[in-house]
């Protein structure tokens, strides 16, 4: 009888684990540099870890689209970031446009911010607009019942 298990992309190396369903809540660290896979925060990817990580994840990862011009975006970081340590089983990302233009192109971003949820690869949700941390919250949660 073979236990589910999860890939996840380190956020610091790139490397993929395969993480046992019952250790995701134990904190579990990548097998190559021993840096924490859930980190509770987010991290910021660039135009070579965006793909990596948004097609490798099988769990719930949530990328927020953002500009450094964007007055929205910037209000909306440290709710994003609050959100992010309030649930420490799902990745956070966020992937600066204006900087990683070629990074956020496949995703059809046309308003920012743009959180867009994905799963094994696929998008499975977006919300556009400026959003309160409880109401990051909220939208993540309905995403994982």
């Amino acid at each position: 009888m073979s236990e589910h298990s999860f890939h996840l992309v380190c956020l610091h190396c790139q490397a993929t684990n395969r993480v046992p369903a019952a250790r995701l809540s134990a904190a579990p660290k990548c097998g190559k540099c021993s840096q924490s896979l859930l980190t509770a925060s987010p991290h910021e990817l660039n135009a070579q870890t965006a793909n990596k990580v948004i097609q490798k994840n099988d769990v719930l990862t949530i990328v927020d689209f953002w500009a450094s011009w964007c007055q929205p975006c910037i209000m909306m970081a440290p709710e994003f970031k609050t959100a992010a340590g309030q649930l420490p089983q799902v990745v956070f990302a966020k992937v600066q446009t204006d900087k990683y233009e070629q990074a956020a192109a496949p995703y059809n971003i046309r308003s920012l911010p743009t959180m867009v949820a994905f799963r094994n690869g696929k998008e499975v949700a977006r919300q556009s607009g400026a959003l309160p941390s409880n109401q990051i919250i909220q939208w993540v949660q309905s995403l994982q019942a």
